[in-house]
């Protein structure tokens, strides 16, 4: 039950999968590097303005009299604090003098925090920390003058950067966004344009009707597609011939039992003319009805297998009068209206349609013999062909069978040219006379319809033929 309820896996999902996912991690991998890669950069070059300031103010130290000095005009150190976003602190102390990192006060603030030492004299050195409690980049320097030496430190607030980083943050993410998306998008209509012959093979394949069985083509498919054609085609090949072994099991079936069951029924009237009897007249009767009930289910699986529509061959269709073949078939049917009583008439135009003589016999006689069985005693049949007229009825020909019966409810009018359908119990038959006209009147591209017939009473059954 699992299995059953499980959705069916598809092959573009799973594609998608194999080629979005990996391109999506190696997308935030990439994106991830390439913020490093920028980023690194610009922290190298902020770094290096506060060495350059640093260096700037070490140049401007000087040991007079064994004291550290400094030349710093206001003017100067006004540029050197300069800035319109961060604010820049600095100082200079001994280092010869107090303990590490904190000696004595040669220039700049004195609130500035202990200064990390670099390891040796000229070496400069950079770090996070705070100053008045908001954090800066501090760089140090050492210097040297003779036996003395001096660290210099120089901080920067970190807005400017904590912008250009979200800025740079901001359209990175942007571009690998878009980047991501187009990528997906093109996996997206890659994966749907190779799949295309896929929707195309699916579409030939509902395309066809049910009794379409010819070999699927093999141009232009695919080298991927060519197993799945060739198995396909064979399980065709293997299922029409189940198909035609089969019809023509039937047509030989059929064809085989119509002579003894005719000789039947000879013998069977022969002997109901010799014996008088009523016991005897019974069982001949009995006899009589059942070999005409088989008779007839034969004939029409006869004309079943003739008009299957998957076996009927186009080129047989030639020019046919139709008004002529009602003709012929006039005599059985006057006969077995005349043994109920019913008014059977006839108004034929004179009709030529393209067809298949037999086929359209068969058309006939199961029509007419659907209108005589269902209508009552002292009915009336009527049968009618003609030229098509009126708008969107075209010019081809046009047979029209028309009863007194019980007629037909609307819904069921598609229902009744169904196999082995039959509206009445009581009436005799094996609800097979309209499905044959079905598929009859398919094969010859005509269209078979059924309405009530005049006021309402009865009903008239319609086929019209292609021009």
């Amino acid at each position: 039950m699992r299995d059953m309820a499980r959705a069916p896996d598809s092959i573009r999902l799973r594609l998608l999968k194999w080629l979005i996912g990996p391109f999506v991690v190696v997308s935030l991998a990439g994106g991830a590097l390439t913020y490093a890669l920028a980023w690194l950069p610009a922290q190298m070059a902020y770094d290096q303005s506060l060495f350059d300031a640093a260096g700037a103010l070490g140049a401007r130290l000087d040991v007079k009299g064994g004291v550290w000095r400094i030349d710093l005009p206001p003017q100067a150190e006004q540029v050197l604090r300069s800035g319109d976003i961060d604010h820049v602190s600095f100082v200079v102390r001994d280092a010869d003098e107090g303990t590490a990192g904190g000696g004595a006060l040669v220039a700049g603030d004195g609130d500035f925090p202990p200064l990390r030492m670099p390891p040796k004299a000229g070496a400069r050195f950079a770090y996070d920390g705070v100053v008045n409690g908001e954090p800066v980049r501090i760089a140090t320097l050492r210097i040297t003058r003779g036996q003395r030496s001096a660290t210099i430190g120089v901080a920067k607030t970190l807005r400017m950067r904590a912008q250009i980083r979200q800025a740079a943050f901001r359209a990175l993410l942007v571009l690998g966004a878009l980047a991501t998306l187009g990528c997906v998008g093109l996996a997206w209509f890659s994966v749907t344009n190779g799949l295309r012959p896929l929707e195309r093979m699916r579409s030939h394949l509902n395309a066809r009707s049910r009794d379409d069985l010819e070999p699927i083509p093999s141009a232009g498919v695919p080298y991927e597609l060519e197993p799945v054609v060739l198995a396909l085609n064979g399980l065709l090949a293997r299922v029409q011939g189940a198909a035609q072994a089969q019809q023509d099991f039937l047509a030989d079936a059929a064809h085989q039992l119509r002579t003894p069951l005719a000789g039947l029924q000879a013998q069977l009237e022969w002997l109901a003319q010799r014996h008088t009897d009523a016991e005897t007249a019974q069982a001949v009767a009995l006899m009589l009805s059942a070999t005409a009930r088989m008779a007839r289910q034969s004939q029409q699986l006869l004309a079943l297998a003739r008009a299957e529509p998957g076996h009927f061959d186009p080129a047989t269709l030639e020019p046919v009068r139709l008004d002529a073949l009602v003709g012929e078939c006039v005599q059985p049917f006057v006969e077995q209206a005349a043994r109920k009583g019913i008014d059977l008439g006839f108004e034929l135009d004179p009709v030529t349609v393209r067809g298949e003589r037999f086929l359209l016999r068969d058309l006939i006689d199961n029509l007419v013999d659907n209108a005589l069985r269902y209508t009552p005693e002292h009915g009336v049949v009527t049968v009618r062909c003609s030229q098509g007229q009126g708008p969107g009825a075209g010019q081809g020909g046009v047979l029209e069978v028309e009863d007194s019966g019980p007629g037909i409810a609307p819904h069921l009018r598609t229902a009744v040219f169904d196999r082995h359908v039959r509206l009445d119990s009581k009436v005799t038959g094996s609800g097979l006379g309209l499905a044959i006209v079905r598929d009859i009147a398919t094969v010859h591209g005509a269209t078979v319809a059924v309405a009530s017939g005049a006021k309402g009473v009865g009903a008239l059954f319609t086929v019209r033929f292609p021009e």
